[in-house]
């Protein structure tokens, strides 16, 4: 089968188009005839070498997102038959292979069934970062109707997501971008405001949104010194967030207003086996909530093919794209 392969970290221009064997299927598993993935920045982590324990060996097929159709159903696996249309954040990283493939090997507790009113792209720009926000939000969020919440980064994967998926469990949804076109985005997402971060200071919108209390949750989806504006934004006993964390930070702040802080970083129970079942379990929830009408990915009007992969890998780097960069199986 075609696969689009690395043989050592390096820039985008590392990805090389080989022919590859065809994965055999496994007991607990299923083999995916791959029809799209999407690229996030941790994918372009792995490939330019800046988490190495988190890499799979070489040579690597990078990806973890996927949407396609079972191929084959191994051993053990009663959920999914062939024919079946799924989507998951499957593979990628240690210990398994990614989507940038004809065909990917996948856990089977690490798909859903794909919502039945996207398509394979759009399906395929949805389970790390819904996932992310999910664990985020609900897992160690706690989030509940009613609640403020100021969610950073309205635009990035991660970020609309979230907007969509407070809004959903009714919460009151504030969040910050840094330019108009990004805040109109962010208010057809369902945010009930959207604060210009370059225009607007902490003081100011805490001040003007909460009356100076401060949010009860803040995710932190852009990381660096957001996470210390993030820390200043929550209210007193409040509940901070973080997907990049990998920095430091003064807690002082943390101590002062007896906050807690949650740091999510979902694919350490892709590489720790005995955590995926929480995956699958999550998309089939998220699957529902898309099916219901309530969350739409939003998709960058760049869509690649997977020839195209070193493009979509340079076009995520350059900071310009809003929502998720899709790329589009060709190969069949």
């Amino acid at each position: 089968m075609k696969a689009q392969i690395i043989k050592s970290f390096g820039e985008p221009s590392v990805f090389q188009l080989e022919e590859i064997e065809k994965p055999h299927v496994l007991p607990g598993h299923v083999l995916i005839q791959v029809k799209a993935t999407s690229v996030n920045p941790i994918d372009t982590k792995v490939r330019s070498g800046a988490v190495p324990a988190v890499s799979p060996e070489f040579p690597a097929v990078l990806h973890g997102d996927v949407a396609g159709v079972v191929a084959e159903v191994g051993e053990g696996v009663s959920e999914f038959q062939p024919g079946d249309e799924v989507f998951g954040c499957a593979g990628g990283f240690k210990g398994t292979m990614g989507a940038l493939a004809e065909f990917m090997l996948a856990d089977a507790n690490l798909l859903a069934h794909k919502p039945k009113n996207l398509t394979m792209e759009e399906a395929a720009a949805l389970p790390l970062v819904a996932i992310t926000a999910w664990e985020a939000l609900f897992d160690r969020g706690q989030l509940t109707a009613g609640q403020h919440v100021l969610i950073h980064g309205a635009t990035g994967g991660v970020g609309h997501v979230a907007i969509q998926l407070a809004k959903w469990a009714g919460a009151h949804v504030y969040t910050t971008a840094s330019s108009e076109e990004k805040l109109e985005i962010a208010k057809r997402l369902g945010a009930d405001a959207a604060i210009n971060y370059r225009k607007e200071s902490v003081q100011d919108y805490v001040q003007n949104y909460t009356n100076g209390k401060g949010f009860e949750i803040v995710f932190d989806t852009v990381g660096g010194e957001n996470l210390d504006r993030s820390f200043e934004a929550a209210a007193i006993n409040g509940t901070v967030m973080a997907i990049a964390a990998r920095s430091t930070h003064d807690l002082s702040p943390l101590h002062a207003k007896g906050l807690s802080l949650h740091v999510v970083f979902m694919l350490l129970k892709i590489i720790n086996k005995d955590h995926r079942k929480h995956h699958g379990e999550i998309l089939r929830k998220v699957a529902k909530v898309v099916e219901e009408g309530k969350l739409r990915p939003l998709i960058d009007s760049n869509v690649f093919t997977y020839d195209e992969v070193e493009k979509a890998h340079q076009y995520l780097e350059s900071g310009k794209a809003i929502g998720k960069i899709v790329l589009r199986n060709t190969w069949e």
